[in-house]
């Protein structure tokens, strides 16, 4: 008898899934969350802009790490009135001439920064409050981002002095020593209101570096930086550069 031989059945080959098109990762329930996190985060940001636009700023993110760090920092809120009137001229002439005149950016000195290649001198008071109150210390493009976006609802909401007022709090003197209070006394045992404008010069020219300058022993570069915002100070006060905070 002949043998008869039985086919095998071929299974046939699972099908594969195609891939969703890229428009498709994009669920509605995910687009939502992320709408709903995008507004959460503006409306911390802007209650924050809020509440700091009256109150004292308790502690910022580079303050906490340097408390960390140091096992604590020099630091006392003061009022307006008990900040010696030329230390806001002497850092208005040092680090923003322009302060007055613009919107939080100054377009010039961007632009002859990018020309020159130079990574400091366009920042603004105002762009330099935003990273120091609301941000971290950094050079990444999310940081820079944040700013730019920052920077604009910080002017519309704060008035310049408010903005002057906040930054002469908040930066940093010295090696843990934040504010222009904590650096009058750190430096020269005195309260803010008193300075003289040759201590507020030498104030004002610390901020660059402020680990490395001192101002109570200041070196060559310190003094004639100093002479530099001394005669800065008086050119604004008399050009009119200083009323926005001025009364």
């Amino acid at each position: 008898m002949a043998k008869t031989t039985r086919k095998k059945k071929t299974e046939p080959e699972p099908e594969l899934a195609e891939p969703a098109p890229a428009g498709r990762r994009w669920t509605p329930r995910l687009r939502l969350w992320a709408k709903r996190v995008l507004l959460g985060i503006a409306a911390f940001y802007a209650a924050l802009i809020l509440i700091y636009a009256v109150l004292p700023v308790p502690i910022n993110v580079y303050q906490a790490q340097e408390s960390l760090r140091l096992g604590g920092i020099e630091k006392n809120w003061v009022g307006w009135d008990d900040i010696a009137p030329v230390m806001a001229r002497s850092v208005v002439a040092a680090e923003d001439a322009n302060f007055c005149n613009h919107w939080g950016f100054d377009m010039k000195a961007i632009r002859a920064a990018l020309d020159e290649g130079r990574g400091r001198g366009a920042s603004t008071i105002s762009q330099q409050v935003v990273k120091n109150v609301f941000l971290w210390h950094g050079r990444t493009w999310a940081r820079k981002a944040a700013e730019a976006v920052l920077t604009p609802p910080v002017e519309l909401v704060w008035s310049k002095r408010r903005i002057l007022h906040v930054y002469l709090n908040v930066a940093e003197f010295g090696e843990g020593v934040f504010g222009v209070e904590a650096a009058a006394q750190h430096y020269f045992g005195i309260p803010a209101r008193d300075l003289t404008p040759t201590q507020a010069a030498r104030l004002a020219a610390v901020l660059p570096d402020p680990k490395v300058r001192n101002a109570a022993r200041p070196g060559p570069l310190v003094r004639r930086r100093s002479a530099q915002i001394l005669s800065g100070a008086e050119t604004i006060a008399a050009d009119g550069r200083a009323a926005c905070f001025e009364d």
